[in-house]
């Protein structure tokens, strides 16, 4: 089986309720009210198919954007074609030979061949990256800066929609109200958390040393969260590490297998937050998941964005990873109001499964996505 062609589609994802003015708010003032999805079909010469999706979360969250991924595609595809899909590792060689970095335009490529290769065999991904753990897994949800008690009211509704986790985002500027603010998000937040729900208060990178010690000296004492990706570099994230005693993930920091290395070697962090398009695809995601189960770290496994493609490669990889060690996965397809096909996978009592179909369990509908953007081979 070899690699004959690569197709490349561009899909716009609205912010979910963003036709009627919301908008989706992170740290340092940013926001976004579009995705610019980028799905690639991986193609074999016995006529085998894979899919795969890099949503970046616009230019200003990770060094990644969605122009970058299609250009790196482009960049790399003459590499790949003839070689065979199913060898993950030396697919990924050739793509670090081809291309240096740029991983979010690598993932997509990865995780098609990982589609493929499970539909090829008629197992589901997660069979393949170690094997099913027979369990629900917690989701997630995503609750975006704002006011406090629209906060609060958003947790709540996400609530009664079953999820057991949310991800609560803060980071104002002083301007906006700093830490006093982000104080009264988390508080309200948290104001009906009830037994068994897991809290992560985010910065997404947006805060000074200064900033963060100040909002955990203003945060009620006895909320039980964890405070991830304060900082946004190794110094200042290592500062604070070592002058709190608050637990916390990393995200935006651990990247590759060198930083994920990097934070256990310096206890950087209780858990890392693997995102499979971060990690570069499910290859560096499942090297990277065997990395923290080795040093105890705890791991939400999530994604930025996207589509039912990259809900997909999240609920495999997420699956294989055991209850003691997972502590929640991002249901992306919430946040937009965009589809592009149907994965079987509802969220039931707080959690999901994935489903036992071959590949990734989702073939995109091309009458959605229309014709590629570009087609290599």
């Amino acid at each position: 089986m070899r690699i004959e062609r690569l197709e490349v589609y561009q899909h716009d994802l609205p912010f979910a309720g963003s036709s009627e003015g919301a908008v989706y708010r992170v740290s340092g003032g940013r926001t976004f009210t579009t995705f610019d999805a980028t799905l690639v079909r991986v193609v074999a010469d016995d006529g085998s198919e894979g899919w795969g999706e890099s949503t970046p979360f616009g230019a200003t969250y990770l060094a990644a954007h969605a122009a970058g991924v299609r250009a790196g595609i482009a960049e790399m595809a003459p590499s790949l074609l003839g070689l065979d899909p199913r060898r993950h590792d030396r697919l990924n060689e050739a793509m670090d030979r081809a291309l240096v970095g740029h991983l979010h335009a690598k993932a997509p490529i990865d995780v098609a061949c990982w589609d493929l290769f499970g539909r090829s065999v008629g197992l589901p991904v997660c069979d393949l990256l170690g094997g099913r753990v027979e369990h629900r897994m917690p989701v997630i949800s995503s609750i975006h800066t704002g006011d406090p008690d629209d906060m609060r009211r958003r947790v709540a509704e996400h609530r009664e929609l079953g999820y057991l986790g949310h991800s609560v985002k803060v980071g104002a500027l002083d301007h906006e109200g700093g830490p006093a603010l982000d104080a009264e998000r988390v508080a309200a937040s948290l104001a009906d958390a009830r037994p068994g729900e897991y809290y992560i208060v985010d910065a997404n990178g947006g805060m000074t040393v200064e900033s963060a010690l100040r909002f955990l000296a203003l945060v009620p004492d006895g909320l039980d969260f964890v405070f991830e990706a304060p900082c946004p570099t190794w110094t200042a994230h290592l500062a604070l590490r070592a002058r709190t005693g608050v637990a916390m993930n990393l995200d935006e920091l651990a990247t590759d297998d060198d930083t994920v290395a990097y934070a256990i070697a310096t206890n950087a962090a209780d858990g890392i937050n693997l995102k499979v398009t971060k990690q570069g695809g499910l290859t560096r995601s499942r090297r990277q998941r065997d990395m923290c189960l080795a040093a105890g770290l705890a791991i939400p496994v999530q994604d930025t964005v996207g589509t039912e493609v990259a809900m997909a490669a999240v609920l495999y990889l997420g699956q294989t990873v055991p209850v003691h060690a997972l502590r929640c996965v991002l249901d992306t397809r919430h946040m937009v109001d965009a589809s592009v096909g149907h994965l079987d996978a509802p969220v039931v009592d707080g959690g999901v499964v994935a489903p036992d179909a071959p590949g990734l369990g989702v073939t995109p509908d091309l009458a959605v996505l229309g014709e590629p953007v570009a087609i290599h081979g």
